[in-house]
């Protein structure tokens, strides 16, 4: 578990409110509870894990079956909501224009949208009861720096909490943390994060990654077109703790705190290489290569493992790295290395981040094929097509209630249940694009789409 209780934290908010007058965030931060806090992408440790509370496998829009609540969420973009006990928290960029939007499906188009005219970027806080909006807060107006795919929108990164303050990430336009009342804390400017095509350097994309939390330290990972850098910020002031220069390409995965026998690692998905850092100081601890030259999935544990992958062919591959490993962990001619448990090529998926649940791994590709491998080993249990219009995939599965649950970007939800045969057991539509992971919280699944905020619980 993160260590979210520092002495450091304490000490550096008191000369917070010395120096500045500002009011310091209240030190006693608890661990995030299963089931209950959502606190970043993908929940607590990235493990998409949402808890044994059942979750609704039917719904119904029209009648309101199992529909807690929808809200319209102003503006466009694919952070994912985060939670914390009462709490949602969501990040979204608001155009000047109405016309605004992305286009969703499979399709191999590098190009950018053409809308740099003014933008509001806000982070709301809503009711997870009613989906009421609590306090909504203008981070920054002006127009965006860089361009975006026009698959992407101006706020892909998902924020992240503690339950003391909200941090959200939005590429060029900085780092900027709020407390859970909306009050301003500070904001960092990371420079310019032109994050675009390897191979095209014309080509920008925008910036997806998105920041974790670690105790007393924001960390974001900034792969460029330019300097790539993993960096610690103070959570209480926004002060820079230490910084490292990384030999990355672009790319777009969000860093994970992994614990060890050996200590917490701090595991970065990039290319050329994955790397493992101390979170105390950024220095490398371990790396691996053979990497995608595209990566967008994010590192987890599971089961004593560090699952890592990427889908940019020829490469996209799987690893399962043994958790507490140093120096070059990077695979010999013949393949073989004692630092990895297995690995598979050409298997890897491009955009979501696979899932681990009772001993399988399931990995969910954006064409809508589902694997199904033995954590251990990676043997291959089943590969099967999800039966979708076609629109593809780029959220990544949750897990609530023992169902795996996988937003198409058409607007289907298609739940799976896990298991050593592929069983599907409802497709349900939410009549919205889906491109953020959904959250869950107390047997609630929360999915953010194109236009809505949706809240699906048993009622």
């Amino acid at each position: 578990m993160h260590r979210w209780l520092s002495i450091s934290v304490v000490l550096c908010a008191l000369a917070s409110l010395i120096l500045t007058g500002c009011p310091a965030p209240d030190s006693a931060v608890t661990a995030p509870r299963l089931g209950v806090d959502w606190p970043s992408f993908r929940g607590i440790d990235a493990r998409g894990d949402g808890g044994d509370v059942p979750l609704p496998e039917s719904w119904d829009l029209a009648s309101g079956t199992n529909v807690l609540f929808r809200v319209p969420i102003p503006g466009l973009a694919h952070a994912s909501p985060v939670v914390w006990e009462d709490r949602i928290f969501i990040a979204t960029a608001v155009s000047e224009k109405d016309d605004v939007g992305f286009k969703h499906g499979l399709y191999g188009s590098g190009d950018a949208a053409e809308d740099r005219w003014e933008h509001a970027w806000h982070l709301i806080a809503l009711n997870k009861r009613d989906g009421s909006t609590l306090w909504d807060a203008e981070v920054h107006r002006g127009t965006p720096t860089d361009k975006r795919h026009i698959k992407a929108t101006y706020a892909n990164s998902t924020p992240v909490t503690d339950g003391k303050i909200v941090v959200a990430l939005f590429g060029s336009e900085g780092l900027f943390a709020y407390d859970i009342d909306g009050n301003r804390l500070w904001q960092a400017d990371l420079g310019r994060l032109d994050v675009g095509a390897y191979d095209a350097p014309d080509y920008e994309w925008g910036s997806a990654s998105s920041p974790i939390i670690d105790g007393d330290r924001v960390i974001v990972q900034c792969d460029t077109q330019g300097t790539s850098f993993i960096a610690a910020y103070s959570t209480t002031d926004g002060r820079l703790l230490w910084r490292t220069e990384r030999d990355a390409l672009p790319s777009w995965g969000t860093p994970t705190i992994v614990e060890t026998e050996a200590g917490q690692e701090l595991v970065t998905n990039g290319s050329p290489s994955v790397i493992g850092y101390n979170p105390e100081d950024g220095t490398e601890l371990w790396r691996l290569g053979g990497s995608s030259n595209i990566t967008a999935p994010t590192p987890f544990e599971a089961d004593g493992l560090i699952v890592v992958a990427s889908g940019r062919r020829p490469e996209a591959p799987i690893f399962a790295i043994r958790a507490g490993s140093r120096g070059d962990i990077t695979p010999a001619e013949d393949g073989r290395s004692e630092h990895l448990a297995w690995s598979l090529y050409a298997r890897g998926p491009y955009m979501p981040t696979p899932i681990a649940y009772d001993g399988i791994l399931y990995s969910l590709n954006n064409n809508g094929v589902l694997d199904a491998y033995r954590m251990a080993t990676g043997e291959e249990i089943y590969r099967e097509r999800i039966p979708h219009v076609g629109g593809g995939f780029s959220a990544s599965p949750v897990l609530g209630g023992g169902l795996l649950y996988l937003p198409g970007e058409d607007g289907d939800v298609f739940i799976v249940r896990p298991g050593e045969a592929f069983e599907l057991v409802a497709t349900l539509p939410v009549d919205d694009l889906l491109m953020a992971t959904p959250a869950i919280s107390e047997g609630v699944l929360y999915i953010r789409g194109e236009r809505y905020l949706l809240a699906l619980g048993l009622n």
